[in-house]
């Protein structure tokens, strides 16, 4: 009777786990380059065309409060990989790989049979040391020019994870025939930049890109309906960082650090809009729970499945990024909560700059060239303060653009402090630093030496603590 009971026991859980593994979900994790989420169709803007972003968001889950840990291609992508703060995963600065000891959820997925493939842009590492069974370069120029091929030649029955990394819209400007082209005189010039003719045309060669990282998606689409996999598979849609132009890439401010996050999955997310606070290190948390693997104790985000399942559900409080090195140096970090940011700078003694802001690309130039003209106005002077402010703070919803800090504003003095208390706890418990000899600016044309990365002091990549989430 005993030996009855347990096989039986046995059968069910044999039974009930292979079930599982065949209703597991697939998962399509679409990340863009260098795209600002205010210039997406599903986020308002009214001019870039993104046809297959507008059917995601009428079907799936549109999140407006996606924050990134760093508005950095390479420290970004690892914070998404290993869930964790740049200072934590030891690859802060930009160009650093991932170091090898560094968990990352794609081995998770793997361990648990799923297959494992990354294509286009990786910037994290090598791909079979972070998880990845198979990996290609995507191909010239979007990098998402073999994505339909690889999900066609994937292994038969086995779930899958793809990493699909566009290469869009990284400068330099490429041109295909698929996507929409736009002219200078119809583009949106932020209040930041200069609205002259080689900003509008910078502009709209970024569009394009935009555009042309949209007729991937559709591709993939398409190609998910093909196989009769669509209401299996997760596809999720975000970016690494901010528009590539002057107060955008590598700053805390919307314009950098905001992603546009859609999630789709056709019969298992309902339609529909979130204001629920999430951040870059909830994705690996998530991704792990929604395949039903347990996330271990390195990652320090938590999952936003609740929030797929209901938009009202509320999963964190506080949303943290960092701005490192990125071929000038920083120390910035930053807290969003409700509808306020606020920004605290180890280093205001410099101006706040990246490539991307200085005059090395057209909307920079333009930009520089106005203000040595004494035509700027307090609006675009933003990468020209020497010294900056020690401490900045916006009211997000009155002020998108972040231009008018509230941080000497007497009504604002109790907000100022109690942010800067959360600021400083996550800053002590994740164990982050101001590096002692941090890395020098990089002269143009030249290599640079790595200097103390930000953590290293207090061995931060051995850390999981994730500071406050909740109020």
């Amino acid at each position: 009777m005993i030996y009855r009971i347990v096989l039986f026991f046995v059968m069910t859980v044999v039974v009930a786990g292979g079930s599982a593994a065949a209703e597991r979900a697939n998962f399509i994790f679409f990340i863009t380059d260098d795209i600002s989420a205010e210039d997406l169709a599903p986020y308002g803007h009214p001019v870039v065309k993104t046809p297959n972003l507008d059917r995601m968001a009428r079907e799936g889950r549109v999140f407006d409060n996606a924050y990134l840990t760093t508005s950095s291609c390479s420290p970004s992508r690892c914070s998404i990989i290993t869930g964790r703060y740049p200072h934590n995963h030891g690859a802060p600065e930009l160009h650093l790989p991932l170091p090898r000891d560094q968990h990352t959820f794609i081995q998770d997925f793997q361990a648990a049979g799923y297959y494992t493939l990354i294509s286009g842009k990786n910037h994290i590492g090598e791909a079979n040391e972070i998880g990845f069974e198979r990996s290609s370069n995507g191909g010239k120029p979007g990098g998402s020019e073999d994505w339909v091929k690889l999900l066609r030649d994937r292994p038969a029955g086995r779930p899958f994870f793809a990493w699909f990394g566009s290469n869009d819209a990284h400068r330099a400007w490429q041109r295909n025939d698929r996507a929409a082209s736009y002219k200078a005189e119809d583009v949106v010039v932020p209040p930041y930049l200069i609205d002259g003719p080689e900003t509008r045309a910078d502009l709209a060669e970024y569009y394009h890109e935009v555009s042309r990282s949209d007729t991937a998606l559709g591709d993939l689409f398409a190609e998910l309906e093909r196989q009769g996999i669509a209401g299996s598979t997760y596809v999720v849609y975000c970016s690494d960082n901010g528009r590539p132009f002057p107060r955008c890439k590598t700053r805390l401010y919307d314009s950098g650090i905001k992603t546009p996050l859609l999630v789709w999955r056709p019969g298992t997310i309902q339609p529909g809009r979130t204001n629920a606070l999430v951040s870059a290190v909830d994705f690996a948390t998530t991704f792990l729970d929604l395949a039903g693997v347990k996330a271990g104790p390195t990652f320090q985000g938590v999952s936003f499945a609740p929030v797929l399942r209901d938009p009202r559900a509320t999963v964190r409080d506080y949303a943290f990024a960092e701005h490192n090195w990125h071929v000038y140096g920083a120390h910035e970090r930053m807290v969003r909560h409700g509808d306020w940011l606020f920004i605290r700078n180890a280093r205001p003694d410099q101006q706040n700059l990246s490539v991307e802001s200085d005059d090395t690309f057209p909307a920079g130039k333009e930009l520089w060239a106005a203000h040595a003209a004494g035509k700027t106005n307090p609006n675009q002077r933003d990468v020209f303060l020497n010294p900056r402010p020690r401490e900045e703070l916006y009211d997000v919803r009155r002020d998108p653009h972040q231009l008018k800090n509230l941080a000497a504003d007497p009504g604002s003095n109790e907000t100022l402090r109690q942010l800067g208390g959360v600021l400083d706890r996550w800053v002590r418990e994740t164990g982050d630093t101001n590096p002692a000899k941090p890395t020098p600016d990089r002269a143009k044309g030249r290599t640079n030496t790595v200097g103390e990365l930000p953590g290293a002091a207090s061995n931060a990549a051995r850390i999981n603590q994730p500071g406050p989430v909740r109020k």
